[in-house]
């Protein structure tokens, strides 16, 4: 589809950025990489070097707000490659992706080919005029383009074989699923109890009704949707701003007695457990604390040692009226492996390191039967009952009911 003709930079920068997802694990299919051969990145960055276009693992920005927070961007080349190898797109499909920036929906098109149709929705008008110029520009004018809130899908153009959904989404809408075919799948990078994983979900239907159903969950990140579809979060703000705890939502807590807490007396507790697969221990975590909070923080309170370094990136964190508990890790001696502990603040830092320190011994017994890449996730309807849900996690949302089960 693509009738532009790569100079010699160009090509050296697209193909040293396809080896490097390749090395990652990202692009692990020959028509993914066949797709982002074709389509030529920069086209959609306009404004920045060749250097930043072909760059793997580093998004473009396209739009901030008055206040400069980012409300849209070009993904990351490596988290596309792995939400379109979630996808398992085939030529012939229809697909819509919420959140343009037109770079995936021009790798969306190649993938799904001439006999395929694409069209990609978002509800900043900018966003959709700046995404229908560069698909223009770079030969995908057959991309369908359309300006509006994406909670209410867009039917004009189902049903389709796949939903992508290329911003962070606390909630699945009914349109979603039911613009979806039998069997079709959603990719979606899910609010999950405060972390995001981009997870795949097949839509199935049995005697019980219409339900989402899959296990592959990765990580990612991705700016927060707008519109109908948007979540507040609640942030406690400790240490005058610097150490922030989330929450999924309202939550009991007296920001002083946690911030006293934070400074008060420290300990450490280590667990004799691998750390290895952060990124579904923290998912084990969240969905198996009582009260999950995840905690972050600027790089000074790390440097100053009042908090981990795991809070640099968000970690699940038990919490109390007067304390708070999370992982970390260290060197194991004579190894290239690492040790997960647990370290805790305040009065209440015992026994929370406790409670703490016993979910890592149970991590050890799940970690080893996950033959996958993730537990399995289910999302039922809003008024599913208690009693036609399986066991598991329950997490609640406005739409749905989802339910994560380990192994």
């Amino acid at each position: 589809m693509n009738t532009l003709h790569d100079d010699a930079e160009t090509a050296a920068r697209r193909g040293a950025m396809i080896d490097e997802l390749r090395a990652l694990g990202a692009i692990r299919r020959d028509e993914i990489a066949r797709a982002f051969s074709a389509v030529p990145r920069h086209v959609f960055a306009p404004g920045e070097s060749l250097a930043a276009a072909y760059a793997a693992n580093s998004s473009v920005l396209s739009k901030r707000d008055e206040r400069g927070v980012v409300l849209s961007t070009v993904s990351a080349a490596h988290i596309q490659a792995v939400m379109l190898d979630q996808a398992r797109l085939r030529p012939g499909m229809r697909v819509l992706e919420i959140g343009s920036g037109g770079y995936n929906a021009a790798l969306i098109a190649e993938l799904v080919g001439d006999d395929g149709e694409v069209t990609t929705v978002d509800i900043d008008p900018e966003v959709i005029d700046r995404t229908r110029v560069c698909l223009n520009a770079a030969g995908y004018g057959r991309v369908n383009t359309v300006p509006a809130d994406a909670d209410g899908g867009v039917p004009d153009f189902a049903p389709y074989d796949t939903v992508i959904v290329t911003a962070r989404a606390w909630d699945i809408p009914p349109a979603w699923t039911d613009q979806l075919v039998e069997g079709g799948r959603i990719v979606v990078p899910l609010r999950l109890r405060g972390l995001t994983r981009s997870v795949a979900l097949d839509r199935v239907l049995n005697e019980t009704g219409t339900r989402l159903v899959g296990d592959d969950v990765r990580l990612c990140s991705f700016v927060p949707m707008q519109g109908a579809g948007a979540h507040q979060e609640r942030v406690i703000r400790l240490d005058g701003g610097r150490v922030e705890l989330r929450f999924d939502g309202p939550q009991p807590v007296d920001t002083d007695r946690l911030d006293t807490a934070l400074f008060g007396p420290r300990l450490e507790r280590w667990s004799r457990v691998e750390f290895d697969r952060p990124d579904l221990l923290d998912l084990w975590l969240a969905s198996t604390l009582p009260v999950p909070g995840i905690l972050t923080a600027e790089q000074g309170p790390i440097d100053d040692g009042l908090v981990g370094p795991a809070a640099k990136l968000g970690v699940p964190t038990l919490v109390s009226a007067d304390g708070l508990a999370y992982r970390k890790k260290r060197p194991t001696p004579g190894t290239d492996r690492f040790e997960v502990g647990v370290r805790a603040h305040g009065p209440d830092a015992a026994p929370l390191a406790e409670q703490y320190g016993e979910l890592l011994q149970r991590w050890r017994f799940y970690h080893h039967d996950l033959h996958g890449t993730g537990p399995l996730l289910e999302v039922f309807p809003a008024a599913t009952t208690d009693a036609d849900l399986p066991p598991g996690c329950v997490i609640d949302k406005v739409h749905t009911r989802i339910v994560i089960t380990w192994p």
